[in-house]
């Protein structure tokens, strides 16, 4: 990647919609259009429409921009071409900063030659500072082609004068690097389904094509689900917040009802994530079902839960997949009115929130590709309010110390002298 200095404005070399290619310069600014609000949308702009999610269009004095108005992008939100350019691209610049005084922030360029289908990353991840710079990226890729901005974690970041050079002239004899795998919608408990001794009559396995998951009818939460995290599963499908009991529990056990967590002092908190399963509104909505809930103290669902849950994010975004199975055990937790043992109706509220991650290249047959060296991480994080006293990374275990918390055997399904290794392994990765 090479670094340009810092530009008051640049020209936006685009080829139109029709395929032709560009006989001049058109500048996208970001200036043409309005979107005061971060949900999910998708924009006509001078140059065509693009989809920006968890972004909008900022012209305060804290956006970082050259003229009028650049997007804003939050959390691990992004901006992204819903048309595709012609010719060779070579090359891709544009101007960005963080928003305000807001921390540093980090993001990928990314391209996709399959109409947005699959994305490949142009490069490393790109740090933002409060100072708006220009960066220009070598692409030398041909069209048919299109662009996204994912910021993957700190501050709130801007983006402005996206630009791209060539087009229209011979294709590049640069070597390419090999395409990214084609992401996949995998087996979400390919790695094994959790197992127990424990005398549990109450457990009851459910099975969606968005999750597993082990539903604790005398407690009224899930012991664990089970999911697999891949850019197949991401999308525009905005957040619906639609809390609804799941009707595949068994009449003769406790049914986890929204209206059981209100005054309660604890969040409705999600196994499996909103923002893991937005890729159409059905999936959506299958993470709102109250299954996929537990009582959870707010300073642990919102602020170092969630920062895991995003530091997820970042790792696909980083070309790779992920198999995860989030959990809770124990009785008694410290929400924002005190320690509670059980909500109305008797719902259970752990002690602990857990979760085990294996990450790997994106790729195809994943059980055989989990090998020594592939990394794990498991947490184990108090369900107290002062669980944000520490970043995520200081809860980090071994899957077999959490093995003996649980009860549960995990990862069952790998040859057993893998599991030795990689579950006595305490995960010590760059969590940046």
């Amino acid at each position: 990647m090479k670094l340009l200095a810092p530009a008051c404005a640049l020209l936006l070399w685009l080829l139109v919609a029709t395929g032709c290619q560009a006989k001049g310069p058109v500048k996208e600014d970001f200036e043409s259009g309005r979107k005061d609000a971060y949900a999910p949308a998708v924009l006509t702009l001078a140059s065509g429409k693009w989809s920006l999610n968890n972004a909008l269009l900022g012209n305060s004095a804290n956006d970082k921009k050259n003229g009028r108005a650049c997007v804003r992008i939050k959390a691990d939100g992004f901006l992204s071409m819903e048309y595709d350019l012609q010719g060779t691209i070579q090359e891709i610049t544009c101007s960005y900063a963080t928003y305000g005084s807001d921390a540093p922030a980090e993001w990928l360029l990314q391209y996709s030659t399959s109409k947005g289908a699959q994305w490949i990353n142009a490069g490393p991840p790109v740090q933002a500072t409060p100072q708006l710079t220009t960066s220009s990226f070598p692409i030398n890729q041909d069209g048919p082609i299109r662009f996204r901005i994912q910021k993957l974690g700190g501050g709130r970041l801007n983006i402005d004068d996206f630009t791209t050079g060539g087009g229209g002239g011979p294709a590049s004899t640069t070597p390419q690097a090999p395409p990214a795998a084609a992401p996949h919608r995998d087996d979400n408990t390919a790695l094994g389904i959790p197992v127990t001794n424990r005398n549990e009559p109450a457990l009851v396995v459910i099975t969606r094509s968005q999750f597993t998951l082990c539903y604790n009818g005398y407690k009224g939460h899930p012991d664990w689900v089970s999911w697999h995290l891949s850019p197949a599963w991401k999308g525009p499908a905005a957040r619906c917040n639609c809390f609804t009991p799941d009707n595949k529990i068994p009449a003769r056990y406790l049914d986890a009802k929204p209206q059981y967590y209100r005054g309660s002092g604890f969040d409705k908190g999600h196994l499996c994530p909103s923002e893991d399963r937005d890729g159409s509104d059905e999936d959506n909505r299958a993470t709102f079902l109250m299954s996929n809930m537990a009582p959870q103290a707010p300073n642990l669902n919102r602020d170092v839960w969630e920062k895991l849950e995003s530091y997820c994010r970042k790792l696909m975004a980083e070309g790779n997949e992920l198999y995860i199975i989030a959990g809770a055990y124990g009785s008694g937790g410290i929400g924002a009115n005190g320690r509670k043992e059980a909500l109305e109706q008797g719902l259970y509220v752990p002690s602990n929130f857990w979760k085990v991650i294996v990450v790997l290249p994106a790729g195809d047959n994943d059980r055989s590709r989990v090998d020594a060296a592939t990394r794990v991480i498991a947490v184990d994080m108090p369900n107290r309010q002062d669980a944000n006293n520490y970043q995520w990374p200081h809860y980090r275990v071994s899957v077999d110390e959490l093995e003996q918390r649980t009860g549960y055997d995990l990862l069952n399904a790998l040859p057993e002298n893998i599991q030795a290794i990689i579950e006595a392994r305490v995960d010590d990765g760059d969590v940046r």
